[in-house]
């Protein structure tokens, strides 16, 4: 395997991810000597050649403080209410940070669907690598105020919106800075002979070892970030996950030095394939073991071995493809919903006599298809 200061000297650009623990400094109001560090190392960063985006958490933890609120976890109304005032607080600290480093930011706040709309992508898309042009350090959030989801936890964190950032924006490194120096073999506060990992090359091996969040004002935990980290390998981005509390770690990590964990990158999966597997999907195709295995054979997905179909979709819409209950795959239909219906359990020749048309004899073609862990 290459050395990490090898694979580090290939890196263009660098996605940050920094959680609210570590804005918070653990307490309820933005640490300025954190913020002002992650900024001038973000300088330092870029000083190497290299472009650097940050994805920042926060906005609700400051809000709250802000508001004197103190919410139960499941009062969404309030945590929504948090991030508006949030927000605009966080902003004005990442700003002041970064003037002191003559650094310029822009904000950009994002929903999930991002990832799902390629227009909305590729909208996104110019106008950050315009900003990168310019010089310009995009600071990326959710949008927590409509984001129900993903402020209850359901979807994820900034951890995977950073993931997604890293591999739709082409980058070829994801740092996540945690509360805990990296991913250990147990959890180091419950057990004080914790190893830390230093270097994993199958994230399969290791989901086992992942805790839920233990503070409920920041949603992230060793969960998503392994979610992360699948993302990433996919997208053939490398990932580290370091701890804020030391020193330089952001440009440590970057430069080769063995910080944190460091998660290897895959080939890199072609941009199709890494946008079909991170959409929204619109409806579901239920499939028999036939079906199933043919796709997991590399084959289209034929109308016969359908066994049900849920949900409304149109033709080009991402649908989840399900056997026994599993997701074993993702694709881009050829058939609307109400059609494939029609149609499942049929053989392919008799598409035309039951629709009177017939688009391909697949539901869906192989090319389209992108196989799910």
């Amino acid at each position: 395997m290459t050395s990490r200061s090898g694979l580090m000297g290939q890196v263009g650009t660098v996605v940050v991810k920094v959680g609210t623990s570590s804005i918070t400094r653990g307490g309820r109001t933005v640490s300025t000597e954190f913020m002002d560090s992650v900024a001038e190392q973000v300088r330092k960063v870029r000083e190497s050649g290299r472009k650097v985006l940050l994805v920042t958490s926060g906005a609700i933890g400051v809000g709250l403080a802000a508001m004197d609120a103190h919410p139960k976890p499941r009062e969404i109304p309030i945590r929504q209410a948090a991030a508006a005032v949030g927000q605009s607080i966080l902003m004005q600290r990442w700003s002041e940070s970064f003037q002191k480093q003559g650094i310029v930011i822009a904000q950009i706040l994002l929903t999930l669907d991002f990832y799902s709309d390629r227009e909305k992508y590729l909208n996104l898309r110019n106008a950050i690598q315009t900003l990168l042009s310019y010089g310009v350090v995009p600071v990326i959030n959710e949008n927590d105020v409509i984001c129900v989801k993903e402020i209850d936890a359901m979807f994820g964190d900034n951890d995977t919106l950073s993931a997604y950032v890293c591999s739709k924006m082409d980058a070829d490194l994801l740092v996540i800075l945690s509360d805990v120096e990296g991913l250990y073999d147990r959890n180091p506060k419950l057990h004080p002979d914790a190893r830390l990992i230093r270097t994993v090359e199958d994230v399969s091996e290791v989901l086992s070892m992942a805790g839920d969040p233990v503070d409920r004002v920041g949603t992230g935990g060793m969960k998503t970030k392994l979610k992360a980290a699948e993302i990433c390998h996919d997208a053939g981005c490398s990932m580290i996950i370091a701890s804020s509390s030391e020193d330089d770690v952001i440009v440590r990590a970057v430069e080769g030095e063995e910080v944190g964990t460091l998660f290897v990158t895959g080939a890199r999966e072609p941009k199709k394939s890494t946008w079909i597997r991170g959409a929204r999907s619109s409806g579901t195709i239920t499939v028999d073991a036939g079906g199933a295995k043919a796709l997991r054979n590399h084959m289209s997905l034929l109308s016969v071995g359908i066994k049900d179909v849920t949900g409304r979709f149109d033709r080009g819409d991402v649908v989840d493809i399900v056997c026994d209950g599993e997701l074993i795959a993702k694709g881009i239909t050829d058939y609307c919903s109400e059609d494939a219906f029609r149609i499942r359990g049929l053989r392919s020749d008799r598409i035309a006599d039951v629709l009177g048309h017939k688009s391909y004899d697949d539901v869906i073609r192989s090319e389209n298809i992108v196989l799910m862990r």
